[in-house]
């Protein structure tokens, strides 16, 4: 019987996908689930909602919720990390303040200004559970889905100790809709990634045999298709390689679409995405918690979701693959060794075994790289508490650097610097005069 402990188990939607993605497998109807949240409402509808989803699978499974992580982390044997730092009012912050200095954002979760202040409210707090694990459930397979990624990962990396993985469903979700921009069954198609997560690139893309990549040019002069992912299709236009994350994502990640007003709106890019997510997600919760109270079923089609999946292959001993984060250590050799990467993976009894993928085409890696230079210092800020290091990863931002001045960064960072103060303590003076 597998112990599984969900932190930050009050994101019950994708808890309630990962519950009912498990509980779809014989072989783990057992399972114990621990859920572990900060918030006593949104634990105690995670808690109803796993226990109903148990009752209509007829499982052996059990559940119970606390508020004591530590508590709960005992003896796991996988932990699924969903935190999301500071909620939906410092995503508000993420994205007012940079607003009044003229920045633009899509997401920000991942890179930019708001990448950088939600790694550095999140690495300390896996940080916590990373030691909690070393010392009640060492052998433990930590599964996360916190972003920003990359930045999590390498700080995972960076500490050593426990084994861990970064899943996302970017290239999953890639890979799905390119098949259907071509017109091929995803069932028959073959496709091979690497980079780093949301800036992964598809290397290869073929149908029983045969290149799909002149067919993807071709649907690009489609204006019905070049519509669905115009960003994206931009970058391959330059690149020669489709990335592996959506548009809105993508706009963010580089210098060049942020900036300018008319290309925002010519490339249908849509700013301050994030906030509406996160206002339907609230939403989607009160229905939810509504649900329950009346009774009603609860929907448990399966997922894409890399998770169950790995827990399902570790515990049968069969060998799965997938793509995950992993800290680079050479598998990506025209990257920084001191990188997350997002390559292919092996899964069985013996762990996670990532593949080498050896030179990424040059183009790629560089553009991976500017993005690399960004978590780098994101993440010696949040590990060492080096308050310089915050400003000097706005800095070099692809998108921030390319609308701001030095000044206004300056200017922005410390003012999401004090309006973050309480969740970032341990960031320390600054040295730098400036």
């Amino acid at each position: 019987m597998a112990k599984v402990v969900m932190v930050g188990a009050g994101s019950v939607e994708f808890t309630r996908q990962l519950t009912a993605d498990i509980l779809s497998f014989p072989e783990l109807n057992e399972t114990e689930f621990v859920l572990v949240d900060i918030d006593p409402v949104r634990l105690e509808t995670a808690e109803s909602m796993v226990r109903r989803l148990i009752a209509q699978k007829r499982s052996k499974a059990t559940v119970s919720a606390t508020m004591e992580r530590r508590k709960a982390l005992a003896g796991a044997d996988y932990v699924i990390n969903i935190v999301q730092v500071g909620g939906f009012q410092a995503t508000l912050t993420d994205f007012q303040i940079p607003k009044k200095y003229g920045l633009k954002q899509t997401i920000a979760d991942t890179l930019g200004v708001g990448g950088v202040f939600r790694a550095l409210r999140t690495i300390p707090v896996v940080m916590d559970v990373v030691r909690d694990m070393e010392e009640v459930c060492p052998k433990a397979l930590l599964l996360n889905y916190a972003n920003p990624m990359a930045m999590v990962m390498l700080a995972l990396g960076k500490a050593g100790g426990i084994a861990s993985v970064g899943l996302c469903h970017s290239i999953q979700g890639t890979s799905h809709q390119l098949a259907s921009y071509v017109g091929v069954p995803f069932e028959e198609v073959t496709f091979r990634g690497a980079g780093i997560n949301h800036q992964a690139w598809i290397l290869e893309l073929s149908h029983k045999g045969r290149d799909l990549y002149p067919d993807l040019w071709k649907a690009m002069q489609n204006p019905a298709v070049y519509g669905k992912d115009k960003v994206r299709f931009e970058i391959m236009r330059r690149v020669g390689y489709f990335p592996t994350e959506s548009s809105e994502h993508s706009a963010e990640y580089l210098p060049y679409f942020m900036k300018s007003d008319a290309e925002i709106q010519r490339l249908d890019i849509p700013v301050d995405e994030y906030i509406r997510r996160s206002e339907d997600n609230l939403r989607e919760f009160d229905e939810l918690r509504a649900a329950l109270q009346r009774g009603d079923e609860i929907p448990t089609e399966r997922s894409w979701e890399y998770a169950p999946y790995i827990i399902w292959a570790k515990e049968t001993n069969t060998d799965w693959s997938f793509y995950g984060n992993v800290y680079n250590r050479g598998l990506i050799t025209n990257v920084p060794a001191d990188a997350a990467v997002e390559v292919p993976c092996l899964v069985n009894r013996n762990g996670i075994q990532p593949c080498v993928v050896g030179d990424l085409p040059t183009q790629c890696a560089a553009i991976n790289r500017t993005n690399i230079n960004v978590q780098e210092l994101a993440v010696e800020a949040a590990l060492t508490g080096d308050r310089d290091r915050v400003y000097q990863a706005v800095m070099v931002d692809p998108n921030a650097s390319a609308t701001l001045t030095l000044d206004k960064i300056w200017a922005m960072t410390e003012e999401l610097l004090e309006a973050h103060k309480s969740m970032i303590p341990t960031l320390k003076p600054r040295r730098l005069f400036f």
